[in-house]
C-alpha cells in the first residue's frame, strides 16, 4: 500500500495525534467510524513510517474500560489496512491504579515493510537497537528502556487532585535521519468563569509551565540533543477574555451570584436592542455562544489571533499553517459531525509542533509543498469529543546529513 521506497521519494512519514477518551465512553457507535476515517487517512498518505500518538486512552473510567482499549489494539494490529505494516510498538499506560504514575497516555508506531533500515532508541544502554516484529508494552512503562516517560509534578495544577497530564519520548531513526517523538497531555481549563478573568488565563501559566519543563527535559544534557516532534492534547485554549470582548463586543453583562456563596455563578451577554437576546451564556462548564458558525467559516482561521499560547516558545517550537477548523470540544452524538458541545469555547487542542531542526526536515527544498499535509481527520463524520490531527511529509534521503557522524549514540546492534 506505501508505495515501494526510493531514494528521489524519500520515506514518507505520518504523524497522528488523538484524544480518544470518548471512544471508550461509546465504542459500539464511535469506534466503527473512527477507523474506518483512520484508516483512509493511511490509505490516502501511505506512511512508511506512521506515529500516532493518543491521549486519555480508556476514557474517564479506565478499568471498566480496559476490554475496550484492549479490542481496539488488536483491531489496528491485525486489520487489512495495516497488513503491509510488518513491524509495531505499541505503548499503553495501563497501570491506572498507580496515581503517582498513570498518564492515560498511548503511543503507536507502525513501520511498512518496504522500509528497511529503522532503529530505535534504548534510554537504558543509550544505543539504537533495530525494530523487528510487533511488541506491545502495558503496565510498567517506567522500567521499559525504550521510551522515557514522566507525570508533571502535582503542584504543577494543585485543584486536580489525581492529573493524568505527562509525556512519553521516544527516538527514532530512519536511514541517515534520528528524531524524538513525543505524546503529551497539558492541563485543561478547569472553569469557563475562571478562564474569562484575565489574560492570559491563569491556566494558560499552567500549561507555559508544564510545556517549559517537558521541552527542557528532551533537551537536557542526558543524551544527544535531536530534532523533536511535540504532538498531543496540549489544551491550548482562545484567550477567554479576548475572545468573547470581541464576540460580545456590542452587549451588556449580566452577573449571576449563587444564594449561599455570594460567588459568580454565570454571566449572561445580552443585545443592546433587538429584544436584549441573549449573545452569550458562561458558566463553569457551559460555554453558549448565539452562533456557532463563527467557528466554523473559513475554519474559524478569524479567530487563530486569540490562539496565543504557543507565542513564548515560538524560538523553540514551530508550527506548519492551521487551516482546519477548532479541534474540540465536538459533540459526541454520532450523528452529529460538524456541530460543537456548548461546554467550552472551541480551540485549537490538539496540535503537532516542531523543533527548529526538525522544521527543516519537513521543509527541505525537496520537499514539494504539496506533499505537506497540516490537517484533521473525519471533518464531517463524529469522532468523539476531539477530531484527531495529522501532518504528512516526505524525509528525503540525506535530510539528516549534517549529523550522520555525529551520532555517538547510533550504536546499532
Amino acid at each position: 500500500m506505501a508505495g515501494k521506497l526510493t531514494a528521489a521519494q524519500g520515506t514518507a512519514v505520518l504523524l497522528v495525534t488523538a484524544n480518544v477518551g470518548s471512544l471508550f465512553e461509546d465504542p459500539e457507535n464511535l469506534q466503527k467510524t473512527w477507523l474506518r476515517e483512520f484508516y483512509q487517512t493511511v490509505q490516502s498518505h501511505k506512511p512508511h513510517f506512521l506515529a500516532m500518538h493518543c491521549q486519555e486512552v480508556g476514557g474517564k473510567n479506565y478499568e471498566a474500560s480496559m476490554s475496550h482499549v484492549d479490542s481496539f489494539v488488536k483491531e489496528l494490529l491485525s486489520s487489512d489496512v495495516m497488513r503491509e505494516y510488518s513491524r509495531a510498538r505499541v505503548y499503553l499506560d495501563e497501570n491506572y491504579r498507580s496515581q503517582e504514575h498513570f498518564t492515560a497516555l498511548g503511543s503507536f508506531y507502525f513501520i511498512h515493510e518496504s522500509l528497511k533500515n529503522i532503529h530505535q532508541f534504548d534510554f537504558k544502554a543509550k544505543k539504537f537497537r533495530k525494530v523487528v516484529g510487533k511488541e506491545t508494552y502495558s503496565e510498567t512503562l517506567e522500567s521499559t528502556p525504550s521510551l522515557e516517560k514522566e507525570k508533571f509534578p502535582q503542584d504543577y495544577f494543585p485543584e486536580c487532585k489525581w492529573s493524568r497530564k505527562g509525556f512519553i519520548r521516544t527516538r527514532w531513526a530512519l536511514a541517515d535521519c534520528a528524531f524524538d517523538l513525543v505524546n503529551i497531555h497539558l492541563f485543561h481549563d478547569a472553569s469557563n468563569l475562571v478562564a474569562w478573568e484575565k489574560s492570559p488565563s491563569v491556566y494558560s501559566g499552567t500549561r507555559q509551565k508544564a510545556l517549559g519543563y517537558a521541552l527542557d527535559r528532551i533537551t537536557d544534557q542526558r543524551h544527544e540533543k535531536l530534532p523533536y516532534f511535540v504532538f498531543g492534547d496540549f489544551n491550548f485554549r482562545l484567550d477567554s477574555k479576548q475572545v468573547i470582548e470581541s464576540l460580545c463586543s456590542t452587549a451588556t453583562m449580566q452577573t449571576v451570584r449563587a444564594a449561599d456563596t455570594n460567588e459568580v455563578d454565570k454571566l449572561i451577554f445580552r443585545e443592546s436592542d433587538n429584544d436584549r437576546k441573549v449573545v452569550l451564556q458562561l458558566e463553569k462548564k457551559l460555554f453558549n455562544y448565539v452562533n456557532q458558525d463563527v467557528f466554523r467559516e473559513n475554519n474559524g482561521t478569524s479567530l487563530l489571533e486569540y490562539d496565543k499560547e504557543l507565542s513564548v516558545f515560538k524560538d523553540r517550537l514551530h508550527e506548519l499553517e492551521i487551516s482546519f477548523p477548532p479541534s474540540y470540544p465536538y459533540s459526541e452524538d454520532s450523528s452529529q459531525g460538524k456541530q460543537y458541545m456548548n461546554t467550552r469555547c472551541p480551540a485549537w487542542c490538539d496540535r503537532i509542533l516542531l523543533s527548529p531542526s526538525a522544521r527543516d526536515l519537513v521543509l527541505k527544498p525537496e520537499n514539494e509543498e504539496k506533499s505537506i499535509v497540516y490537517d484533521n481527520i473525519g471533518p464531517n463524520v463524529c469522532m468523539g469529543d476531539h477530531k484527531p490531527v495529522f501532518l504528512s511529509f516526505r524525509i528525503t534521503a540525506g535530510a539528516g546529513k549534517p549529523n550522520a557522524n555525529k551520532h555517538k549514540c547510533c550504536v546499532v546492534q
